[in-house]
């Protein structure tokens, strides 16, 4: 799972504790299934799961956008639970804004903005892992003119209905929906449940890595846009190895065995993880890294945190938000190798890893990025 569902499903026990949820979703999940049953929540889906269009001509025609609609559209019992609601509160996503096509006039609508829809504002999702261009990028652009102006068309159709509001997961993300949408949003940080990410060990499982040897930790799908390519290349000469979890399509994870076997870097792709499996590798891992193209907010480094190890990120985008270079982490320029390297030395230090994990923990208490927190949050913007 990406990131944002997993703050999703956790943060939904907390959220039905202040309201009677319901929740619905085109894609659900075994965890979202699982969490809502336990939780007694309602679950609305449709007949069969949506799957996000990926082909060019598809993304181009923005043909996506609309077999979303359909999909939300019949989604047996949405129709009532809107009417009956008092509030939506709309998580960002692939296939989540085209339920606006469906949401009756007068409900009142807060959305979660975790990024404007990258494919269309940025390059970074048309190259190939390894950054090399799918396609001609200009020609690209101008293709997806017609997906970006449908796409803006959604966002003021929310501003316009009376009580509205709009929250980005990082100040970084307000900024960019003052840039990409002309609109003013709040913040609503993501969370971490440290019962999720304990600090104490002894509930752990066996540790999934199956190699021998220090080894870093990225999480997120192989991807130019995560940085996997890069980090790969900045553990050249390291000694460390890599374990990516996320997994990703069968090309980009060959190019980047074979990447990894070029340079000496030992690389290892789990496609899913349990929390308990995760925790396990990260508490394992001499660091948790990330070389992510201006990531939102970035669960992991809180994640992180949590657990004890050292997050080292680069100097871009949400992680500025959490991590404070050289008191609970590190932040270091993308291209600066020798940097990664002497922060990787340091992640080796036991009284280093020591104080950062405390500072680290110290860090999510001053934000308050519990659940019951941001449920608190959410019902304080509902209230408003």
């Amino acid at each position: 799972m990406g990131g944002a569902e997993r703050d999703l499903i956790r943060i939904l026990p907390s959220l039905n504790e202040l309201f009677s949820v319901t929740m619905a979703t085109i894609q659900p999940s075994p965890e979202l299934v699982e969490v809502c049953a336990t939780n007694e929540i309602g679950l609305i889906t449709p007949e069969s799961d949506w799957e996000v269009p990926r082909d060019a001509l598809s993304t181009i025609l923005d043909s996506g956008r609309d077999s979303a609609s359909r999909a939300w559209g019949s989604c047996n019992g949405l129709e009532d639970a809107m009417t009956s609601a008092m509030a939506l509160h709309l998580v960002s996503g692939d296939g989540s804004l085209p339920i606006l096509d469906h949401v009756p006039p007068g409900l009142r609508v807060h959305l979660h903005l975790l990024e404007p829809h990258r494919g269309l504002y940025e390059d970074v999702l048309h190259r190939r892992v390894d950054g090399s261009p799918r396609r001609n990028l200009t020609l690209t652009n101008a293709a997806l003119s017609r997906a970006r102006s449908r796409d803006k068309a959604l966002i003021m159709d929310l501003m316009s209905r009376e009580g509205s509001a709009v929250s980005g997961n990082s100040n970084f993300i307000a900024k960019r929906a003052m840039e990409v949408y002309g609109i003013k949003a709040g913040v609503l940080w993501p969370c971490v449940d440290v019962q999720e990410f304990p600090e104490d060990r002894s509930g752990d499982p066996e540790n999934p890595y199956p190699g021998s040897g220090d080894y870093v930790v990225t999480v997120g799908k192989a991807s130019f846009v995560k940085g996997t390519w890069e980090t790969i290349s900045m553990l050249s000469g390291s000694g460390l190895s890599l374990a990516q979890v996320g997994g990703g399509d069968s090309e980009s994870i060959e190019l980047l065995r074979s990447h990894a076997e070029s340079i000496g870097v030992d690389f290892w792709s789990a496609p899913r993880l349990s929390s308990p499996e995760l925790v396990s590798l990260m508490r394992g891992a001499r660091a948790v890294v990330s070389m992510a193209h201006k990531e939102s907010f970035g669960l992991t480094p809180i994640e992180s945190f949590s657990v004890g190890t050292p997050a080292l990120y680069v100097d871009e985008g949400g992680f500025r938000e959490t991590i404070e270079d050289g008191k609970n982490g590190r932040l270091i320029g993308r291209t600066d190798i020798e940097g990664w390297h002497n922060a990787l030395l340091q992640s080796s230090d036991q009284r280093i890893r020591d104080e950062w994990a405390a500072r680290g923990r110290e860090r999510i208490s001053q934000l308050d990025l519990g659940p019951e927190a941001h449920a608190r949050r959410i019902r304080e913007i509902l209230s408003g």
